[in-house]
């Protein structure tokens, strides 16, 4: 098991993946739902929701996001998009990363002089889950990357899989076995990033 330090530094994104089991479906969920009860959240408003499609659930997700992505280009050139729809199918599953709205409105109902910044939080929360089972999912071996095509899907998905309205679908994080290892990262001088002062 690696240290903290060392599950942060190997979290990469990874774009080659595979169906090829990693960890039991159990894990997966275990995984999941480790981070769903311990990530933090403002006052405790456990506003994160996360559905988890394996199999041929997995495979639609990206059939239908590919559709969707066909009818915003149009006659576009699609062959880049279709490579990147393939890839994330050939993983073995999909993370939906979602923020219920309803523990959000109550606490601006309830404390209206932060009003303006529960929707922050929620982002702030929602960002620490998604890192949290995405180092989760590396540290059992899987590669993953974090996908963005909402709002594009978000009907969708909605409707596909019986979500309630008031989860706001925040990221998609497809994961499989890694079939090839992300290139070199360049980091930014840290003394231009982090000012300690004593």
């Amino acid at each position: 098991m690696a240290t903290f330090f060392e599950a942060i530094e190997k979290r990469r994104s990874y774009y080659a993946i595979s169906k090829d089991p990693v960890a039991s479906d159990e894990r997966i969920k275990e995984v999941v739902e480790h981070a769903v009860k311990h990530v933090p959240s403002a006052f405790n408003s456990q506003s994160a929701r996360v559905i988890i499609l394996l199999g041929k659930e997995h495979d639609k997700f990206w059939d239908l996001t590919t559709d969707a992505l066909k009818a915003v280009v149009g006659d576009g050139d699609f062959s880049g998009t279709q490579q990147k729809m393939d890839g994330f199918k050939a993983g073995y599953g999909t993370v939906l990363f979602f923020e219920d709205q309803e523990p959000i409105l109550k606490l601006q109902e309830s404390y209206p002089l932060y009003a303006e910044n529960f929707p922050i939080w929620s982002e702030q929360s929602s960002g620490m889950h998604q890192l949290a089972v995405w180092t989760g999912l590396e540290n059992e071996g899987f590669g993953a990357s974090l996908q963005h095509y909402n709002p594009i899907v978000d009907e969708l998905v909605i409707k596909e899989w019986n979500v309630p309205e008031t989860w706001k679908l925040r990221a998609q994080m497809p994961f499989g076995k890694p079939v090839q290892e992300p290139g070199e990262k360049e980091f930014l001088p840290l003394e231009d990033r982090v000012k300690l002062y004593k």
